[in-house]
């Protein structure tokens, strides 16, 4: 759920949700962004970017599985999106490089590979003083440079993503929390699945939460990659990828624990 500032999200869950629960809910919002292409790149937010070569520190390998390298999908410059994301960022990780398996790669060498390992996706931080453009090796794709502008958002989780001891409700109305975010909150615009995004929270139709919780609470949401006809991208039926990572990694700066989940019809 989509809004443009954090006090629209908090009338919008009071209106909907009544004092207690929308206040609980509201406390949920998270500071994100839209993705949009830039045909200017002066116009683009930092160094954000969908395809082109990887921005890796010299010496840095190409991430890969089973000997088989993944294709680079998209760079976030957080330098040039920490000051909207305030305190919501701990930690000032650079440039990072979002790698996945591609499914177009030759049938017979995708066939061989563990698709449920952690290692088809990978997000590798580089400090942007010492990022040197890095061009995929073969059998990797390389997808046409996009520069990408953020815009700032305030996000609301779907109802997928919420869960019973998050919000107060009428247990002889509604099954579950998610039952009344589904019914009070459903009509709300500003859905962005089909898009591309970044942080926040992420937005999905089907009926999967994609921040699996642990005991530091939700995971935090990195990027939400969208198929994208342009790119020549894609994960299965209108397929969406999402990359998270735990709180308390993300707290503390280690992406080598973010995870991608693949959604579709």
């Amino acid at each position: 759920m989509d809004f443009d500032d954090s006090a629209s999200a908090q009338r919008v869950s009071a209106e909907r949700l009544g004092t207690v629960a929308g206040r609980q809910f509201a406390a949920m919002a998270r500071r994100g962004f839209r993705l949009e292409r830039s045909s200017d790149e002066a116009a683009a937010t930092g160094r954000c970017r969908l395809g082109g070569p990887a921005l890796l520190e010299s010496g840095t390998p190409w991430p890969q599985i089973g000997g088989v390298p993944l294709s680079l999908h998209a760079v976030l410059d957080t330098d040039a999106l920490a000051p909207w994301l305030g305190n919501e960022m701990p930690t000032r990780p650079g440039l990072l490089n979002f790698f996945h398996l591609d499914p177009d790669m030759p049938y017979e060498q995708y066939q061989t590979l563990d698709h449920s390992s952690p290692e088809t996706c990978r997000v590798i931080p580089a400090d942007p003083t010492r990022a040197i453009e890095t061009a995929a090796p073969t059998p990797a794709r390389s997808y046409p440079v996009t520069p990408l502008h953020a815009v700032e958002r305030t996000a609301l989780p779907d109802c997928w993503d919420v869960e019973d001891g998050d919000v107060e409700f009428d247990k002889t109305e509604h099954w579950g929390a998610q039952s009344l975010i589904l019914t009070k909150m459903g009509g709300v615009n500003g859905n962005t699945a089909g898009r591309h995004c970044a942080f926040g929270w992420p937005d999905t139709s089907y009926t999967v939460p994609v921040t699996r919780r642990d005991a530091d609470g939700p995971a935090v949401h990195l990027l939400q990659l969208a198929e994208d006809a342009e790119l020549g991208w894609g994960w299965g039926d209108a397929g969406t990828i999402y990359f998270t990572i735990p709180a308390r990694d993300f707290a503390s700066g280690d992406y080598g624990k973010a995870v991608a989940s693949i959604i579709c019809c």
